[in-house]
């Protein structure tokens, strides 16, 4: 009596066809359960931090060819980016105004969550902001403080235009010369050289003019410093060119601050330099993870059904050829 084994061989050498098909459309049910593997590797775990301060809305980049506000543009940016990054990657998301990050999420592995991420990621926008001004030194101190409050290690990735309001000044310079942040951020630069007008909207997200200079300066003397008074803006609008403030992307400002906190800068016009960068920074940790396997197993399926109908035909072009031979005399 044939073991089971030998039917198998049995099975494939006379019904070769047959059996590669069968054992492909097995691989392709078993890869409709998405299997996994436990596997040894490197956990990069990301917390996200975006500048959604009103600089933000200044219309100064492009998003598939179209004139785009660096919101808009880092909000692309950012669904690019996480619909790059591998499964096992975790992402939290984190907002940036005032003096303070905080964070929406903690992290989540990215392909469990996929799409609640990039929903939030697209709702990101200048109407959740709880403050006007923008401080990015003591912003960065919020931001190792929230890090230090996540369950886990985490790199920072700061998404932001350098811009500061009201402008830096010696009483409202962050002083990071004791950082305890960690080694290992990245900061990108959102916005251009082009000086552009930084528009003031209404509640429902209408232009009704623009920031003007004075909107940018402080006050003189001691009201500078109380805490009543620091950083806020005046509510004028710019009634003609002149008057209105212009912004620009302060890359030589963030460069300095990533120094100070020995981070990394990128420039964020270039989506494939800041993927580079964010796959540069080194991993939160090394833990087992599982891999995904229905892939591998389609294509070895694409490979047998390919191997069926190659055997099939090539089998039919032996045997024409053989019908064409003379009989030996």
């Amino acid at each position: 009596m044939l073991s089971p084994m030998h039917k198998l061989i049995d099975l494939l050498r006379h019904r070769r066809e047959t059996a590669l098909l069968a054992i492909a459309f097995t691989l392709l049910l078993v890869a409709l359960l998405r299997p996994t593997i436990p596997l040894k590797r490197d956990i990069y775990t990301y917390l996200l931090v975006v500048d959604i301060t009103q600089s933000m809305n200044a219309e100064d980049m492009s998003v598939d060819g179209k004139k785009a506000s660096r919101i808009a543009y880092t909000r692309h940016l950012l669904h690019d980016a996480i619909a790059s990054m591998p499964c096992g990657t975790r992402v939290g998301v984190a907002l940036f105004a005032g003096v303070v990050v905080s964070t929406i999420f903690h992290p989540v592995e990215i392909c469990g969550s996929f799409d609640a991420v990039q929903d939030t990621v697209e709702h990101l926008e200048w109407r959740q902001a709880w403050h006007g001004n923008s401080r990015i030194g003591f912003g960065m101190l919020s931001a190792s403080a929230a890090l230090k409050a996540l369950p886990e290690p985490a790199q920072v990735v700061f998404f932001t235009d350098g811009e500061e309001a009201p402008r830096l000044h010696a009483f409202n310079k962050a002083d990071l010369s004791n950082w305890q942040g960690g080694k290992g951020w990245l900061l990108v630069g959102i916005g251009s050289d082009t000086r552009t007008p930084i528009p003031k909207m209404d509640e429902n997200n209408k232009v009704i003019g623009y920031w003007s200079n004075n909107t940018y300066q402080l006050e003189p003397g001691i009201a500078q410093v109380s805490e009543e008074t620091r950083g806020q803006r005046d509510n004028a609008i710019a009634t003609s060119d002149y008057e209105r403030y212009l912004s620009v992307l302060d890359e030589k400002y963030l460069q300095s601050l990533a120094r100070e906190i020995h981070a990394s800068y990128v420039r964020g016009d270039n989506r494939e330099k800041v993927l580079a960068a964010m796959h540069q920074q080194k991993p939160a940790r090394r833990d087992t993870a599982p891999l995904p396997i229905n892939a591998l197993l389609a294509a070895i399926a694409g490979l047998l059904v390919l191997a069926a109908y190659v055997s099939q035909h090539w089998l039919a072009h032996v045997n024409r050829l053989r019908r064409r031979q003379p009989v030996p005399q």
